[in-house]
């Protein structure tokens, strides 16, 4: 690791709020505070206790089906279960997103030939930075109603819930409020607020946490280089095969900008590989791609 890079990465470590995804899920792994927020997300529920219950892996259906790697999976005392994601990346397919979640987290529930009895009322929480919605709520709520007749629930005990730390209406009390508020980045004095901020900070002089980050990012940078360098090898010999009925120089200028092409391509590729390995949701390599290598939407959705 180049010492402009290690010391870039450090910057970017200790910038680092409870609203990325990685400090969300080593501050939550705390009991206490992951019960605190789950009872300001649920005042109505009486929560003793929760654990973490071991997933057998990383959920997936079987080899062919996508990864899915929880921030925060924890079930109460009344093994209801929950299911915390953070998510800074306003996308419109947050909606299929928490519906593939669910049927996730349902396969892990029941064995095969088991009764759908045992299937655990679960929660899918998704604390977004941006309103998906458009409604100004700070809390939306859906669960499977009749369509003809609303008053009649379809009783699956499946909930979904999409946390929106923008909203404008007055719809949540001052707890919840002030948690949305400090992730969006406004400090109070709420003393639950005052205990995540120190746990995040507490969690950014942990070394073997800076160390995984680090790994982590070194990583995806390690992805891109290789990709571009294959590219400009690539691009030089196809420049130098076309400089036989090119011209020289015209042949070694078309190996630089197939060089930059392939570079980008091979980058592109690489960097989602490792993300989808680390189990990074979808629409997040998406827009990664996008930001790293100026793809457009649709370019991008081309390596997931």
């Amino acid at each position: 690791m180049g010492k402009k890079t290690e010391e870039n990465l450090e910057q970017t470590w200790q910038s680092l709020t409870l609203a990325d995804d990685f400090i969300f899920g080593k501050v939550m792994s705390r009991p206490n505070l992951c019960k605190k927020l789950l009872e300001r997300i649920f005042p109505e529920l009486s929560i003793l206790r929760i654990e973490y219950p071991e997933l057998q892996k990383s959920i997936a259906e079987d080899i062919d089906a996508k990864s899915v790697r929880l921030d925060v999976y924890v079930k109460d005392e009344m093994e209801r279960v929950y299911n915390i994601e953070m998510q800074t990346v306003n996308t419109k397919v947050l909606p299929k997103r928490s519906r593939y979640y669910q049927s996730m987290i349902d396969l892990q529930l029941i064995d095969k030939g088991e009764s759908y009895r045992k299937l655990n009322k679960s929660y899918v929480i998704f604390i977004c930075m941006g309103d998906i919605f458009g409604k100004g709520r700070h809390k939306y709520t859906f669960q499977n109603l009749c369509m003809e007749d609303k008053t009649i629930e379809l009783g699956d005990e499946a909930v979904k819930i999409f946390l929106n730390t923008k909203g404008t209406q007055e719809d949540i009390d001052g707890k919840l409020k002030a948690v949305l508020n400090y992730i969006e980045g406004i400090r109070s004095e709420d003393p639950y607020v005052e205990e995540l901020e120190s746990a995040v900070q507490e969690a950014k002089q942990n070394r073997e946490w800076r160390r995984e980050y680090m790994t982590l990012a070194m990583k995806l940078n390690e992805s891109y280089d290789e990709g571009l360098e294959r590219g400009r090898e690539e691009g030089m010999l196809l420049g130098r095969e076309e400089g036989m009925l090119l011209g020289r120089e015209e042949g070694m200028l078309l190996g630089r900008e197939e060089g930059m092409s392939l570079g980008r391509e091979e980058g592109a590729k690489n960097m989602a590989a490792v993300l989808r390995d680390l189990g990074i949701a979808e629409e997040v390599i998406k827009t990664k791609l996008e930001e790293k290598f100026g793809l457009t939407e649709e370019e991008a959705r081309k390596y997931l």
